[in-house]
């Protein structure tokens, strides 16, 4: 009777719950309304963030396959989907213990005593025990041998009172989300390091191919100085020039060569492809290509939910937080549910009996009440990890909102030195024109159009190079504005599962 009195003053305890730790409360909005930076070339200031896919503004085919491939295959980021799946076994694992814990039992048993048995012996000998057997009428107090079939279940529950169950489930929860959003920010890191390299390889590849024209023009620019000279019209020191000026591109090549060979074995790694295998993906040439699309930059407060460290430190505020309230809930009492119904019966016909049914019932409680000051300094412990884990986090929100400032001014800055690149080429074309035009009147040498032909490939040589670099920043400038860059983002392995 007590049991069953005492049974729903503790489910009414379980049901409402006492909420011992404290609540998390996010952190409040801090950032500005608007970068400082904002009236870029190329961007946009709108609602609108960066999304996956902005990558095929470039309107390169090879670079669209090879960002499919890599986030398809690449091995770390298969790592990572693991690791996702193991986060989420964990947080399923830690919410089980909030629930009673069940196990079935079943069995068929058979003994016999020994007449020989110094304690039990005379219970089985025939009048073994002299009076007491004729007292009773027989002639052994028990049997010698015994059958017994049985079927029981045991229940175990540890009522979470004080919500110490709830708290390690919220951050186990809480760092499976953060390991979801690590993927994310691995996708992101692959994927950029993916158009990266795939910039680096067509720059080296185009400025090699200017290389060799170079090199070619200044070969002949040689021969002709060489001829002048062996006839009286040239100085050593003008073939001297010509002679440097053909070894200095030449010294070039190989580290073009290496580079390219470089980031197209980065590629292949990347991919998780052989070097084989790459030479057929960049087999076509090709060259850096130019953005046609703008770069749509948010307000501030898009950045904190769009950039995967700041969820990651904001996630990591919400585990620590959580497990503060576990250890608080810690040094309070706890309570159990135990019940260990089942069947028992001599003869497996009756098992299934009502007079078969046995059971035993117990509710308990366990309470450390005294441990030399641990609970206090493991408390203690966990509010010094959040605090930590606040101040974490209000550094990467500054680090990142000064990342993409400083990317912003960097990218109008590269667009702006792209500019008087190109219009230096115009120059430099009007001089080839020109020169070309004076040496049919014959009012120059040809010297003089080789020479014009070579101050043309130096400029279009820093073009590729200013091209290059803001390509480089554009890419740095989406990876500060955060999104999800996955092209077809996972279904959650959680989906279907009770």
């Amino acid at each position: 009777m007590k049991l069953r009195k005492l049974s729903p003053i503790i489910l009414s305890m379980v049901l409402a719950g006492c909420a011992v730790g404290p609540e998390y409360q996010a952190p409040q909005d801090t950032v500005g309304s608007a970068f400082l930076v904002e009236q870029v070339e190329g961007t946009q200031a709108s609602d609108e963030t960066v999304t996956a896919g902005w990558w095929a503004q470039f309107d390169d085919e090879t670079l669209n396959e090879l960002v499919k491939v890599a986030q398809n295959e690449n091995i770390s980021l298969l790592i990572a989907a693991e690791r996702v799946k193991s986060a989420q076994a964990y947080q399923r694992a830690i919410e089980s213990f909030k629930v009673p814990t069940i196990s079935v039992n079943m069995g068929a048993t058979t003994y016999g005593f020994s007449e020989n048995d110094p304690l039990v012996g005379p219970l089985v000998t025939p009048g073994g025990l002299g009076q007491i057997n004729q007292a009773i009428g027989q002639d052994t107090l028990i049997d010698s041998s015994y059958d017994f079939t049985s079927v029981s279940a045991n229940i175990s529950w540890e009522l979470d009172v004080f919500n110490r169950l709830e708290y390690q489930a919220q951050s186990a929860e809480a760092r499976a989300e953060q390991v979801e959003i690590m993927r994310e920010g691995m996708v992101t890191l692959i994927t950029s390091d993916v158009i990266h390299n795939y910039f680096q390889f067509r720059g080296a590849e185009e400025r090699k191919q200017i290389a060799l024209e170079t090199q070619e023009s200044q070969q002949e620019t040689l021969k002709l100085v060489q001829s002048l000279v062996r006839n009286g019209y040239g100085s050593d020191l003008d073939l001297a020039q010509a002679k440097a000026a053909l070894s200095a591109t030449k010294a070039l090549l190989p580290q073009l060569d290496i580079a390219m060979k470089v980031h197209k074995q980065r590629l292949a790694i990347l991919l998780g492809k052989s070097a084989t295998e790459m030479d057929i993906l960049l087999a076509e040439p090709g060259k850096v290509p130019d953005f046609k699309g703008t770069v749509p930059i948010g307000l501030p407060s898009d950045v904190l939910q769009s950039r995967p460290d700041i969820r990651i430190a904001e996630k990591e505020m919400v585990a620590i937080n959580a497990d503060v309230g576990a250890a608080v809930a810690n040094k309070y009492p706890r309570f159990y549910l135990t019940g260990s119904p089942g069947l028992l019966a001599g003869d497996f016909s009756d098992l299934f009996s009502s007079d078969s049914a046995a059971w035993v019932a117990s509710v308990g409680a366990s309470w450390t009440v005294f441990d030399g000051g641990r609970s206090d300094a493991m408390v203690e412990l966990q509010e010094s990890r959040f605090n930590a884990a606040a101040l974490s986090y209000e550094q990467t929100v500054n680090t990142a909102i000064s990342e993409v400032e400083t990317l912003l001014y960097t990218y109008g800055s590269s667009q702006e030195a792209e500019t008087y690149v190109a219009d230096t080429l115009v120059e430099a074309d009007n001089a080839v024109a020109k020169a070309d035009s004076l040496y049919r009147a014959g009012l120059v040498d040809y010297i003089s159009v080789l020479d014009a032909q070579r101050q043309q490939k130096v400029i279009r040589d820093a073009q590729v190079s200013a091209n290059l670099q803001t390509s480089q920043v554009l890419v740095s400038l989406h990876k500060a504005l955060g999104g999800n860059w996955e092209i077809e983002p996972q279904q959650s392995n959680t989906e279907g599962e009770d």
